[in-house]
């Protein structure tokens, strides 16, 4: 098999791809979106989930640069990082245009 390497783009939207691959986190994003920040205990309220599996899709869409956290014990305050968000849209409708 070929060793291929990939421009930044493509490696970035594979990474944003792969961090929106389950609905959950979908949502959760789409939730972010429209309020700009929240916390576990919002999205539960949305998402019948354990807050475990919760937090775990968060970690996933945090690892993907697309939200931001910021402590503020004893909870954490979960954030769209719009620069990556506008990002990724742009990616996305490139690849489908």
């Amino acid at each position: 098999m070929k060793n291929t390497e990939y421009d930044d783009n493509t490696n970035r939207l594979a990474r944003f791809a792969k961090a929106l691959s389950h609905p959950a986190r979908i949502v959760i994003l789409k939730f972010m979106e429209q309020n700009r920040c929240c916390y576990v205990k919002d999205i539960q309220a949305i998402l019948p989930m354990a807050q475990s599996t919760i937090s775990q899709h968060i970690k996933e869409l945090k690892k993907a640069g697309l939200i931001t956290s910021e402590t503020k014990p004893p909870k954490v305050k979960y954030c769209v990082n719009m620069s990556n968000w506008q990002i990724a849209k742009a990616l996305f409708n490139n690849l489908f245009r």
